[in-house]
């Protein structure tokens, strides 16, 4: 995790849509080797300019900006090419939705499954452990850190080992079984749930997991495994957030060593003892090392300490390296691209972990709101039989089965061997608004001043509850990021010969009324002339949801999302069409567009894995949030029924609870007076 993104500008621009400049984006050069010392290495960007750079720069960009940009769209292109043809992004299920003519509903619908018997193992010795220490007291320390009893304790139970293989001492967890984890997890304290991703997803198992060579993942994976040796991921520099072009630690080759100088900042998971996968420029291209910290501080190496609000319980620190050295055989190669293709494969598990925690940590939320509003009275009646209350308790439940819908489909998508960029982005912008929402507007506001009490869940955790919409990638930024991957391939096949045509005319702003434009430009806007007609022509097509049982309400809510997002390609073709080489300056109307999409996903996601639910409440609750994304979508403002609708499951819930929360224990009552 990283709290630090900065507002950079992301590109998608037309004639040709280029790469985005987003938070958690990352960045890398383009392809080409170089030997050291016997590795294949990628070498330093190429100096030929892009049409993508050309076409940024006939759009107002500057030649640094339209440069950074070319290399940012080439680490796509590298990333892309870690996937199966079938895979890619361009065959993910967002895409198929919103390009295709004929589209599975299944690709939408979560597959749910069990761990096996050794992981249902782990995972339920793990929550013991934890749910013990929160009882007893001592999850933190003197220092109000996650205490190291604990962490020696996960680690005995096999916590750290999830995602790793068995063959190296872990678990080998699937996605989906992780994911689950984190969401039970997260129910007894979010930021233990959250180090599991920071150490499994986002720091050194997953780049040595995915790149590591077989010597390299016997040296270090079993000590992940146990939890001897912790991990972060070190890429946030005080200049780099959001724009990684800026890296500017280096690591020069010595001996048998390389020698790494710089710094970096808002590592977490990140001090003495743990090990890291730590990025930085080598001959100029962007390379991951494999450094472990040494156990106190050094002439070479010394801990950046701040205060922090959010983490705060976790490790997060800077990292100053002078001269630092790391062993040369501790350097990861990925066979495409360079270091920065490592970062893009473990943010989009990062990302689905967000989800994950955020449906435990609002489950806490809720089972800590019942009690009080059937304790609180006014004016001589509990608030739980009040209409806003019993909205709150009800909104509330139809965000978490929301974020499990979307933690179940992604997490499903990884293990199929999808790239998953996409629908990772709508479950981490989802899951981390839906928190922010909860803790704001639900959760706070039904305590009132006891929310701010030291030893209430809002109280202590609030940092901790909004910082999520920033971590791996502020969600704005993200947003646009999903824009640039869902029109880089219609960019291509459509506007980008368009463009080039363009360019070697030196015609920067066409006009169709011209018969000598319009003569020049006849061969590729026929091609964009056909696909529009056969868009216009034939409607989409979906196959039928494959839910034996789905309830009338349910499939109102598929058949909405389904039409709204099979129309999405030509509102987005449009767009392309009016802004043209302008549209990197839209940063507003693409966010517009991506988060209606998103919402779009996400009803019908929601809808799908209700519809496999046996639980009525559930169902009731996936009911009222799709009811909700559609008015988000369409504008509209909820009508009596809605709120019928949405209060009617606040009491059902506050009356006879419900299954989610089974096991979820809420703490005492603060300040009472009865």
């Amino acid at each position: 995790m990283s709290l630090d993104t900065d507002p950079t500008t992301t590109n998608a621009t037309g004639p040709v849509v280029t790469s985005t400049q987003a938070a958690g984006k990352a960045t890398s050069s383009p392809a080409g080797h170089s030997t050291d010392a016997g590795q294949t290495t990628p070498s330093s960007p190429s100096t030929k300019e892009s049409f993508a750079e050309i076409a940024l720069r006939l759009g107002g960009a500057s030649a640094d900006e339209a440069q950074r940009t070319g290399v940012i769209d080439t680490a796509d292109d590298q990333v892309e090419d870690l996937f199966a043809e079938q895979y890619k992004t361009s065959n993910s299920p967002i895409h198929r939705a919103v390009w295709d003519r004929h589209v599975p509903t299944e690709l939408f619908g979560p597959e749910l499954s069990l761990p096996t018997e050794e992981v249902a193992q782990v995972v339920d010795r793990s929550l013991s452990v934890a749910a013990r220490h929160r009882k007893r007291g001592s999850l933190i320390d003197e220092d109000g850190k996650i205490s190291d009893e604990v962490l020696r304790d996960l680690g005995d139970a096999g916590y750290w080992g999830l995602l790793v293989g068995r063959n190296y001492g872990g678990a080998g967890a699937s996605m989906r079984d992780f994911t689950r984890m984190i969401t039970q997890m997260a129910t007894i304290d979010p930021t233990v749930a959250g180090l599991a991703s920071v150490h499994g997803c986002i720091g050194a198992v997953d780049p040595l997991r995915a790149f590591g060579s077989d010597e390299q993942k016997r040296r270090f994976l079993p000590g992940l495994a146990d939890g001897t040796r912790l991990s972060a991921f070190a890429l946030t520099e005080p200049g780099a957030g959001s724009d990684l072009t800026a890296l500017r630690t280096t690591a020069v080759r010595n001996g048998d060593d390389y020698v790494v100088n710089g710094e970096k900042l808002f590592i977490t998971n990140a001090t003495f003892g743990r090990t890291i996968g730590l990025v930085c420029k080598i001959d100029g291209a962007a390379s991951v090392l494999i450094a472990e910290l040494p156990k106190q501080e050094t002439e070479s190496f010394r801990i950046n300490r701040y205060g922090i609000f959010a983490l705060k319980r976790a490790q997060n620190n800077g990292l100053v390296f002078k001269d630092f050295r790391v062993p040369a055989a501790n350097r990861l190669i990925p066979p495409h691209g360079d270091g920065l293709t490592i970062a893009y494969h473990g943010l989009n598990l990062g990302r689905v972990s967000l989800c994950a925690n955020a449906a435990g940590a609002m489950r806490w939320m809720l089972a800590e709101m019942l009690p009080w509003s059937g304790y609180r009275e006014t004016y001589g009646q509990a608030i739980e039989k009040r209409e806003l209350v019993r909205r709150r308790v009800g909104h509330l439940a139809g965000l978490i089965v929301a974020c499990d819908a979307l933690t179940h489909w992604c997490a499903n998508l990884l293990d199929q061997g999808y790239r998953g960029e996409m629908e990772c982005i709508v479950a981490k912008i989802f899951g981390s608004e839906a928190q922010k929402e909860a803790a704001i507007e639900l959760f706070m506001k039904t305590h009132g001043g006891r929310s701010f009490l030291q030893g209430h869940l809002f109280g202590d955790n609030v940092h901790d509850f909004l910082a999520p919409c920033i971590y791996e990638g502020e969600g704005e930024m993200l947003g646009m990021a999903f824009f640039k991957s869902l029109v880089k391939q219609h960019g291509k096949e459509h506007f980008e010969p368009i463009g080039k045509t363009l360019h070697q005319l030196g015609i920067k702003a066409p006009n169709l009324a011209d018969p000598r434009h319009l003569w020049a430009l006849r061969r590729p806007m026929l091609g964009y002339a056909k696909w529009y007609a056969g868009r216009t022509l034939r409607p989409a097509r979906w196959t039928k949801p494959s839910a034996p049982r789905i309830s009338h309400e349910l499939a109102r809510h598929v058949r909405f999302a389904q039409r709204y997002l099979s129309a999405s390609g030509m509102v987005i073709s449009g767009t392309m069409r009016r802004h043209q080489l302008k549209l990197a300056d839209r940063q507003c109307r693409m966010s517009a567009l991506s988060l209606q999409i998103q919402n779009a996903v996400t009803m019908l996601v929601t809808a799908l894995y209700a519809a496999g639910q046996n639980d009525a409440v559930t169902r009731a609750a996936a009911d009222t949030v799709c009811s909700e994304l559609r008015r988000r979508i369409t504008g509209a403002h909820p009508s009596d029924l809605d709120y019928r609708q949405v209060t009617s499951l606040g009491a059902t819930i506050a009356d006879k609870g419900w299954n989610e929360l089974r096991g979820v224990e809420s703490g005492e009552i603060l300040q009472g007076y009865k």
